[in-house]
């Protein structure tokens, strides 16, 4: 019969046997990265909405996938939350909402009736996404980062290639014909952006820390920012349109600058080398 007593342990209970103990989470941890998922479930709800020919809505919640995606880390940073399980589950958000919902939305709204033609250059946008955002995780983890990456981005970024490669879509909304010439041209406009996001182009990201405004241009640019937003919630595709092409056209400028400073057109610095593409295979 089976004593109802433990068994005597001289060296104190052996807890390797029970496996490993659950431990507490705290819910600041996890806050980042529930808004990852909601930008998922955004991108791909997205989709739908698009196979669905309901096709504003699908743009807006791509847009606000795009939105979510851009605001966890900084959340994350914000909150002392950012994790290593964390950065994993961003960059698996952004195949999807940067590469993966674009291309579908686009496809099924212009793309389709270009029929392999536009289901290739959809493909090729997709593809070119998940490679610079491949390129771009390979590059954020060097120890040894170059000057210039806190100043300008290799190629298009991701997010920004997501706004572009949408703009057949917006041209739509704004009562443009979308017959069988405007999917041929917007095949080709859709591979060119994906060009731009594997290029080597010297993009102006922003971000420099050396980057100062003078005290009295504070003001009015907090103006432009309210007025910009109240026009994109009155006028959203056109003046999506006109970020649209105004980005585009702050490419070169961006690459002059480069070249002023560097004398170079393009970022010749190897940013996914041999080694790199053998190591994270």
């Amino acid at each position: 019969m089976e004593t109802p007593f433990p068994p005597f342990e001289p060296n104190g209970p052996d807890d390797s046997a029970r496996g490993p103990r659950l431990r507490e989470i705290p819910l600041r941890l996890v806050f980042p990265n529930l808004i990852t998922i909601l930008a998922i479930c955004a991108g791909l709800t997205g989709i739908r909405l698009a196979f669905e020919n309901r096709y504003e809505l699908a743009v807006a919640m791509v847009l606000l996938a795009a939105f979510l995606d851009g605001i966890d880390g900084r959340v994350a940073r914000l909150m002392k939350a950012t994790s290593k399980f964390g950065a994993q589950m961003d960059s698996l958000a952004d195949i999807v909402n940067f590469g993966v919902a674009p291309a579908l939305v686009v496809y099924v709204f212009a793309l389709d009736q270009a029929r392999s033609l536009g289901w290739i250059a959809a493909l090729i946008y997709a593809i070119a996404a998940g490679l610079r955002l491949a390129r771009f995780n390979v590059m954020a983890e060097r120890e040894n980062k170059a000057s210039w990456q806190s100043e300008y981005f290799v190629g298009v970024p991701a997010p920004a290639g997501a706004m572009l490669v949408l703009l057949p879509v917006y041209l739509g909304f704004l009562g443009l014909a979308t017959d069988r010439t405007f999917a041929y041209v917007s095949s080709i406009y859709t591979v060119v952006i994906a060009f731009l996001l594997i290029s080597r182009l010297p993009v102006w990201s922003g971000k420099s820390e050396g980057n100062r405004l003078r005290r009295d241009l504070v003001l009015p640019m907090m103006l432009g920012v309210v007025l910009y937003v109240a026009l994109l919630m009155s006028y959203t595709w056109e003046v999506m349109v006109f970020t649209v092409a105004a980005y585009l056209i702050s490419l070169p400028f961006g690459a002059r600058k480069w070249r002023r400073k560097y004398g170079t057109l393009t970022i010749e610095e190897p940013g996914v080398g041999d080694d790199d593409i053998g190591r994270h295979i």
